[in-house]
């Protein structure tokens, strides 16, 4: 009879899990939608009624991730960064650049899963120390202009992989992320590439090969690597 309980009160406990990430994904999808066009955020909009974002927050603390596969809590905090980092703008709005904002991603504290965590924990604490994928640098928005654009759409734990791989090739092949001048044989790249160097880089793969696995016009090797200055600007709808 204990055991019989034991493994009834288990599966209520993991549909109740299930429900309340597909909640919290279908939520996402709608306030993504709703609010990202063109790899731009409406912070005007959302700043006039923040009732759709302000829910969301609410259901990111009622999640319960222990019980979750590996790729729906990837997922889970790959949206939630990006839904915070959109609820710090609107926190402080109007601004012109999260820079605007002293420790704009250390100075907000939220609290999930039972954790208190900054943005920056969330992307460094629970998602490149958990997950090891540089991909994520191309899906987690930070608002502004420098980082690769925002979809429209909540990222899915069963299509994340293609998702992630087709967000990556469309940075890596984008001619304004991705620099050529074949005349001086320079590559002008992010800066996110140097702040995370280590993420992209290996003993079998160095930072033109990492980039070129996913290119169409490869980057020769001898090219010299510089970084532009990142846009900081905020990534808003005009």
């Amino acid at each position: 009879m204990k055991t019989y309980l034991l493994i009834l009160a288990l599966t209520f406990s993991l549909l109740a899990s299930s429900q309340n990430i597909s909640h919290f994904f279908n939520e996402a999808a709608d306030f993504f939608s709703l609010y990202v066009r063109d790899g731009l955020v409406d912070y005007q909009t959302i700043a006039k009624d923040p009732k759709k974002l302000d829910h969301l927050i609410v259901l990111s603390k009622r999640t319960k991730l222990n019980d979750l596969d590996s790729e729906t809590r990837k997922a889970f905090w790959i949206n939630l960064y990006n839904i915070n980092t959109i609820k710090q703008v609107i926190d402080n709005y109007p601004i012109k650049s999260p820079l605007d904002v002293a420790d704009f991603f250390e100075n907000k504290i939220y609290e999930i899963n039972g954790e208190k965590l900054s943005l920056n924990d969330m992307e460094n604490k629970k998602i490149r120390n958990h997950f090891n994928d540089a991909r994520i640098h191309f899906v987690l928005v930070c608002a502004g202009l420098g980082c690769p654009p925002i979809i429209d759409n909540v990222y899915l734990p069963e299509i994340l992989d293609n998702q992630l791989e087709s967000q990556t090739r469309l940075a890596l092949n984008n001619p304004k992320f991705i620099q050529l001048n074949v005349k001086k044989k320079k590559v002008a790249i992010s800066e996110i590439f140097k702040w995370y160097l280590n993420d992209f880089v290996s003993k079998e793969t160095d930072l033109i090969g990492y980039i070129n696995q996913y290119r169409n016009e490869k980057i020769p090797t001898d090219f010299n690597i510089t970084y532009y200055s990142y846009n900081w600007n905020l990534n808003k709808i005009q």
